[in-house]
């Protein structure tokens, strides 16, 4: 795998050995921030930007991100292989000091927000398929008070899922291979859906 595009363009990122991660591939990772480059929904990855890569895997959509802007990324992951792959990620292109990597379930996530210098703008969603975790994730991001007003939120699931999406704006929505990425936005900024 490798950087597909910004500063750190051809950098080769490692993924998790084993089969309990599925890295995004590099084209639609290029896919993906393509269109957030240009789409009017997306704010812009630039210094501002504050991103979260949850259920990160070897961590290549936050890279990415920083590669091409953003000044700052949280990556969450729980499995010990992937956050390995995330921390040799992050050390061998040097984005320590730019970016955090918590051990934490998802849906239980604590942050201080003091040390993210401002909510979430992007929020990459890489969830085991089939196990509806989007909303207990995002409640506890919203609950404190870190996601940003109008945070683009990346869904990727299997291309025959189904979930409930009622109380989000899709906003754009593709398949590539046997995935389906979703991007949208609360639709109700006072009220996360339940």
């Amino acid at each position: 795998m490798r950087i597909v595009g910004g500063k750190f363009k051809g950098r080769k990122i490692v993924a998790p050995k084993g089969k309990l991660t599925r890295p995004t591939s590099d084209q639609a990772r290029e896919s993906i921030f393509n269109m957030l480059k240009h789409a009017e929904y997306s704010l812009p990855l630039n210094e501002d930007a504050r991103v979260i890569d949850i259920f990160a895997g070897s961590g290549a959509l936050g890279i990415e991100a920083m590669s091409r802007g953003a000044g700052f990324c949280l990556f969450v992951e729980t499995e010990p292989k992937a956050r390995a792959a995330i921390r040799e990620n992050v050390d061998t292109i040097g984005l320590g000091g730019i970016s955090r990597l918590h051990r934490r379930d998802a849906t239980k996530l604590r942050i201080e927000p003091s040390n993210l210098k401002g909510p979430f703008t992007h929020i990459f969603l890489d969830p085991p398929y089939h196990k509806s975790l989007i909303r207990p994730v995002l409640r506890r991001l919203k609950d404190q008070g870190l996601i940003h007003d109008d945070a683009i939120i990346i869904y990727e699931m299997s291309k025959d899922e189904e979930p409930n999406l009622n109380g989000y704006e899709i906003l754009d929505e593709r398949i590539w291979g046997a995935a389906r990425v979703v991007f949208m936005q609360i639709a109700d900024k006072t009220s996360l859906p339940d």
